[in-house]
C-alpha cells in the first residue's frame, strides 16, 4: 500500500502558485461565444470548435496513441499506447537507450467529444526502487480534432558510465489541470554501451 501511496504522489503534478484551472466549457459553449465576431469565429474553428469529434462508443477524451523516441542517426522507436492490450504487452518490451545519445520523447494522441484543458505528461524513473528523475511536461490545451496531435519534448542526453548503466522502471501519466488522469502505465528501459 505504501508502495501506491508514493507512485501516485510522485506523479502528481506541480502546482503553480496563484493559478486558477479555467471554468470548464463544452465545445458548444466556446463555439457559441461571440458568435457574431467572424474573425473569433474561423480562429475558434482552427482550434477544432466547430463540433465535437470522436465516436460515441468511446467516451474518452484523451486518446494517447503512441510514445516514441527520437535519436540522430537512429530509426525512431515507437511504443503504441492505442489499447489496454497494447499498454499490457509493455512489460514483455524492451528498449533499450546507449549511453551518452541524445534523445528526444515525443507523444501522439487525439483530443475527442470536448476541450482539454492544461495537458500534461508526467513520468517518474526509478532504479533498484529508488527515484532517479521526475520529468513533467506541458502539452497545452486542445479542442477536438479528426486528426491526432503530436508533441515533441526537448532532447535530453542519457546519462553515461559504469554506474549508469541498467535496468530503469518508469510510470507515466498524462493528466489535465481537472485532475483528470487520462492514462497512467508502467514500462520500463536499459542503458547500455551500445544500441541492441
Amino acid at each position: 500500500m505504501g508502495d501506491h501511496q508514493d507512485s501516485t504522489e510522485d506523479l502528481a503534478p506541480t502546482a503553480t502558485t496563484g493559478y486558477k484551472a479555467p471554468e470548464k466549457k463544452t465545445v458548444e459553449e466556446l463555439a457559441n461565444l461571440d458568435a457574431q465576431d467572424e474573425s473569433l469565429k474561423k480562429w475558434k474553428e482552427s482550434l477544432g470548435l466547430k463540433a465535437a469529434v470522436g465516436p460515441s462508443d468511446d467516451p474518452r477524451k484523451v486518446v494517447v496513441l503512441a510514445l516514441g523516441m527520437e535519436s540522430p542517426g537512429r530509426p525512431d522507436v515507437t511504443v503504441d499506447l492505442s489499447t489496454p492490450a497494447a499498454i499490457a504487452q509493455l512489460k514483455d518490451q524492451k528498449m533499450t537507450i546507449k549511453e551518452g545519445v541524445e534523445y528526444r520523447l515525443k507523444v501522439t494522441f487525439k483530443v475527442q467529444h470536448d476541450v482539454v484543458s492544461g495537458l500534461k505528461y508526467l513520468h517518474v524513473v526509478k532504479r533498484k526502487g529508488i527515484k532517479v528523475d521526475k520529468m513533467e511536461e506541458m502539452l497545452g490545451s486542445y479542442g477536438p480534432a479528426t486528426e491526432p496531435y503530436e508533441k515533441k519534448f526537448l532532447a535530453e542526453e542519457a546519462p553515461s558510465g559504469m554506474l549508469a548503466r541498467g535496468h530503469y522502471e518508469v510510470k507515466s501519466r498524462f493528466i489535465d489541470d481537472d485532475g483528470t488522469a487520462h492514462l497512467e502505465w508502467a514500462w520500463s528501459f536499459d542503458i547500455k554501451k551500445e544500441w541492441d
